[in-house]
């Protein structure tokens, strides 16, 4: 008589076109989404029963606004379809819409929370202020006295997650998915750089049988805490690493119903949410617990964690100060499960930059069941068209980086990022814990000048300086935080004299062969075919037009060049250069860990320079754009460095690689040269205020204001593209069917008229009152003496059969305001930058 698992065992198929391994919420949303994209040959696998990891202790909250606007995209979609979800498949999702209440204790979480509401506004999410006394009216158990503010949103509703999960794999296996439970997978394999299979448990016990092997060729990771663990056999990175999350539920409670909307207390760290008449109260507690660093038994399933009162006491205690009933009411259900989360609070969705055909779904951060329709949404789109179907920088597993899978690591991270889910959300907040993953050689040198650190991609960067006896800390604020006069100092010194920025980080990789100009030609925008020692600045694209990288390639010798790119890009731009390269005769290494780099900025810089070189550097022999070895004199003898005229920041100067042993001496040597000088104060400056100068020029930056589904001509990069090289390059065809039509649709920038107000990203843009777009980026001016911001901006009328373009006479002819925290703010719109606007300074 055949077992249970040898009747499991010959039904597994071998082979099917997709592969999803997890059977929770997002696995199921995926698969249901898939088939609904015509893709038929759909397998899941659960390696239990569904829901038995993580959905089926979810708490079920379906909400619609999160911190950016693509996340809120998501969220808003995931509600829409569970609202229809019933109704479609015949199964019950327990989904109902009471609505929810965010309340703010304080002046500065009441602003974050108008700051969301704006941004949802833009997007169609209904919010509204209520007074203290509708709030005790809709919640009649809240505590108010010490209340600033609280914000409804009517349409956020909840669901039971086990229910909507069958939902989405009846309505799946309807469109003809196969859903196998109890099979786990055991292994993946690759073949050449991709997916070519999945190995599973096969008849009898995984100890005594042979795996069974699905060949396939794209697989979806949702398998929750097991994905780290998983991924790694084939070398994909993902961390994410469980940790305990606590909720409690009481017995029945007077004065709440199914009518009860949702209700969060971020300064509490607790969200309250009616059952059966019941209250759940759910927390976010500051300082989390990691669970099982070394992996999950693959036969924890419906499982569950011991109680911690004292752990959860202190958090239980702010949550009975707003809801003071607690106090008296008893407890039914102390619940502790776990959940996976990870290192900067968002979750991963994607390609893996690693291996071809794996794609992830996981590290939902507790926020799983509000996610999951949308996530299923576009990574069905994505491996169906093989592209993603908007901007998913904000989520794409392709901001990984190497060193966040080591354990140590995501033990001290994971435990501060659960804990920041309900703190507040700071423009330029720094981590805690686990710092110095990376630092620069000039790291101790900076730091002895007064270096404040931020941290980018694990990296420490000089965000700012200090002066001699100013604290070196951030004192957070939706304003002028403390380190607002530093920075105009330091921008002061790039536009009027010579300052000095520790670059580093930026990602630097070589291409060297007999291939490598026909391969980055093929890539760039831009014509690449250049005389040895030229500097270009490009853009890679896709196929669709859509910017997947900005950057500068420097060729250096016939077959031989230089990539160098953002530090929040690296494994990005490194999976898209190495997938280009696949099959050429060419050789590219990663660099970045070897050099450093000096930005040497100013009007003052080429006189700082010249002290320390015999280098010609006048315009004619060392042009904007050009590349050259030149020698420093050091306190240890001449050091070749190669010096690239470039700059970020708008003004005349070089940005100096230096090999990491030669560095101090250098940047020493340059200090040295100021201070010897009469007239020459070399200042330090850091990335704030590198944010404000190129904000002031009009430099875009990708992952803000340029995504992969921005086009150059529509983000005002069009002078970068050589129409004319006679080698094509990728998304040429999409950009020249681009190139004749009217721009409907164009990255424009905006000064705010007021004199204290700071917009950050996703404020809403209107003219005439119509929205017409949304904020990308934006940052104080000095020169200005106001904030400054980009924002795509739409005519009104595109969607017309004649659609309009966004024209300078269009944009001079309309008011616009700028939203921000409900109040709209005066904006004066220009399409070239206010600062320079011919550039003709880096030209000096």
């Amino acid at each position: 008589m055949a077992t249970a698992r040898e009747t499991v065992g010959r039904s597994l198929p071998d082979r099917a076109e997709v592969v999803v391994v997890g059977g929770g919420v997002v696995g199921c949303a995926i698969a249901y989404h898939l088939v609904r994209r015509g893709i038929r040959d759909v397998l899941l696998l659960e390696q239990n029963q569904l829901t038995s990891g993580t959905t089926w202790h979810a708490a079920g909250l379906a909400a619609q606004l999160k911190a950016t606007y693509s996340l809120t995209k998501l969220a808003t979609y995931s509600v829409r379809l569970f609202e229809a979800l019933e109704d479609e498949t015949g199964q019950a999702t327990g989904f109902r819409a009471p609505g929810s209440i965010s309340v703010a204790s304080d002046a500065e979480r009441w602003d974050e929370i108008l700051r969301g509401a704006s941004m949802g506004a833009s997007m169609g999410v209904e919010s509204r202020q209520i007074d203290m006394d509708e709030l005790s009216e809709m919640w009649p158990l809240i505590r108010t006295d010490d209340l600033v503010g609280a914000l409804y949103l009517p349409d956020d509703g909840m669901v039971s997650p086990v229910d909507v999960t069958m939902a989405l794999a009846k309505g799946a296996r309807a469109h003809g998915c196969r859903i196998v439970e109890g099979v786990a997978v055991t292994g993946l394999e690759t073949r050449d750089g991709a997916i070519c299979g999945v190995r599973t448990e096969s008849a009898g016990s995984a100890d005594e049988a042979p795996d069974h092997l699905i060949e396939t060729e794209t697989v979806v990771l949702a398998t929750g805490m097991w994905t780290r663990h998983l991924a790694a056999q084939i070398g994909v990175n993902v961390p994410l690493q469980a940790c305990e999350h606590f909720y409690v539920v009481t017995e029945p409670l007077d004065g709440i119903d199914v009518t009860t909307p949702i209700m969060r207390d971020p300064g509490n760290f607790s969200y309250f949410k009616e059952e059966t008449g019941k209250l759940m109260v759910g927390f976010f507690e500051p300082e989390a617990k990691v669970w099982r660093l070394g992996g999950v038994p693959r036969d924890f399933s419906f499982g569950t964690l011991d109680e911690d009162w004292d752990h959860v006491g202190p958090v239980f205690e702010r949550a009975c100060h707003r809801v003071p009933a607690l106090e008296d009411c008893g407890v039914q259900l102390f619940f502790n499960g776990p959940e996976s989360f990870t290192p900067d609070g968002v979750y991963y969705l994607g390609e893996a930059p690693e291996v071809d055909g794996c794609f992830v779904a996981a590290g939902f951060n507790s926020v799983g069941i509000q996610s999951a329709g949308g996530a299923g949404w576009v990574l069905a789109d994505w491996i169906a068209d093989r592209h993603p179907p908007m901007d998913l920088s904000a989520v794409d597993i392709r901001r990984a980086m190497p060193f966040q899978a080591d354990e140590g690591y995501l033990a001290e991270r994971i435990s501060e990022s659960l804990g920041l889910l309900y703190a507040m959300h700071w423009p330029f907040f720094q981590y805690t814990s686990a710092r110095d993953q990376r630092r620069s050689p000039l790291h101790d040198a900076m730091d002895a000048a007064g270096a404040v650190f931020g941290e980018t991609a694990g990296w420490e960067r000089a965000n700012w300086f200090a002066e001699p006896g100013q604290e070196r800390e951030y004192r957070y604020s939706y304003g002028k935080q403390n380190w607002f006069d530093n920075a105009g100092r330091e921008c002061e010194a790039v536009r009027n004299g010579v300052a000095v920025f520790d670059q580093s980080s930026f990602a630097k990789f070589t291409v060297r062969g007999p291939d490598a100009l026909d391969v980055l030609d093929t890539l760039s925008v831009a014509s690449v075919d250049v005389e040895p020692g030229r500097a270009v600045y490009t853009q890679w694209c896709n196929e669709r037009g859509g910017i997947e990288a900005d950057l500068t390639v420097t060729r250096l010798g016939d077959d031989d060049f230089w990539v160098v790119t953002s530090a929040a890009t690296q494994t990005r731009d490194w999976a898209w250069l190495r997938r280009a390269c696949r099959g050429r005769d060419v050789e590219i290494a990663d660099v970045t860990d070897e050099w450093a780099v000096l930005g040497l900025m100013g009007p003052q810089a080429r006189d700082l320079l010249g002290r320390v070189t015999d280098a010609p550097l006048d315009n004619e022999t060392f042009g904007f754009g050009s590349a050259r070895h030149i020698d420093i004199a050091t306190s240890a003898g001449s050091t070749s460095v190669l010096a690239v005229r470039m700059s970020y920041v708008g003004e005349l100067g070089w940005e100096l690689y230096v090999p990491n042993a030669q560095a101090v001496v250098v940047y020493e040597a340059l200090k040295d040269a100021a201070e010897a000088a009469d007239g020459l104060e070399l200042v330090h400056a850091g990335y704030h205020a590198m944010n404000t100068l190129r904000l002031e020029c009009g430099y875009r930056h990708w992952g803000h204001d340029i995504s992969d589904e921005d086009t150059p001509l529509e983000s005002g990069l069009g002078f970068a593209i050589a129409w004319d090289k006679p080698r094509d390059f990728i998304g040429r065809a999409a950009l020249e069917a681009q190139r004749h039509q009217p721009r409907t649709r164009r990255l424009v920038q905006f000064r705010l008229e007021d004199p204290d107000l700071l917009a950050y990203h996703d404020e809403p843009i209107r003219r005439d009152g119509e929205l017409v777009g949304r904020v990308t980026s934006a940052m104080w001016s000095y020169t200005e003496d106001r904030c400054l911001a980009m924002g795509y901006v739409t005519h009104p009328t595109a969607a017309d059969p004649d659609p309009q373009p966004v024209t300078k006479s269009w944009l001079e002819a309309g008011k616009f305001d700028i939203e921000i925290a409900g109040r709209r703010i005066n904006a004066t719109p220009s399409l070239r930058s206010f600062y320079d606007p011919t550039n003709q300074r880096i030209r000096l």
